[in-house]
């Protein structure tokens, strides 16, 4: 079973993806590590942004390897330094390029295969696994997302302001809803669940639920 988790920043995806994965015993694909990647790989080639084609030639060289522990550039491990601020920054040069995207909706299917996963990003129940049998919408209030970013930068080391980083994830939102290929959209059989109020454990007792509720389905399908 493929189970899909699209939704805005901060929402909680990658976390509680990670999470859920375990609970049920299944693979964890973390599809916005690979757009990170890719945009750090660009900035350490100072890559023009202004040349987008360069970007597609770069992520079809780039030999990418995202587990559940790590994130590896060709071999070498960068799972901290696509976190950074700047990388934030610039990864929707790669997340709204079409040809990166080609490139890598491709390898994250590749990377599904026949296995059970949880995957996470923009476009998985719409784009990437369009027949995935579990899709699910996270989500919650600007102001929240805003407020969980900005205590994980300081908890790493990079302070900011709420005001500031609120500021960026409603230009990110912007980009991410209005871009041409794989805009952030949820899926039309998609479940959305807000997360307002709810402690990681909640949310995730929501999810699980859905999910055995969905293999208990098919089971007696």
């Amino acid at each position: 079973m493929i189970v899909t988790i699209d939704g805005p920043a901060g929402a909680g995806k990658s976390t509680i993806a990670r999470a859920l994965a375990r609970r049920l015993g299944f693979r964890f694909l973390d599809t916005g590590a690979m757009y990170r990647a890719v945009a750090l790989a660009a900035i350490e080639h100072q890559l023009d942004w202004g040349q987008p084609e360069r970007l597609v030639e770069l992520a079809s060289r780039l030999a990418l390897n995202v587990s559940e522990q790590s994130v590896q550039i060709d071999g070498r491990d960068v799972t901290q330094e696509i976190r950074t601020v700047e990388v934030t920054g610039a990864t929707h040069y790669a997340a709204n390029n079409p040809g990166v995207r080609k490139i890598l909706v491709e390898l994250q299917r590749q990377a599904a295969g026949r296995d059970d996963i949880v995957t996470e990003g923009r476009d998985q129940g719409t784009v990437v696994f369009p027949h995935a049998e579990c899709k699910i919408y996270l989500t919650a209030t600007p102001e929240e997302r805003a407020r969980r970013r900005a205590e994980e930068l300081t908890a790493r080391g990079e302070p900011t302001t709420l005001a500031e980083v609120l500021k960026n994830q409603n230009q990110r939102d912007q980009r991410d809803a209005s871009r041409p290929v794989g805009p952030m959209v949820a899926a039309h059989d998609a479940v959305e669940v807000a997360t307002d109020g709810l402690t990681p454990d909640q949310v995730l007792d929501q999810l699980e639920a859905l999910v055995r509720l969905k293999l208990n389905e098919r089971q007696h399908a």
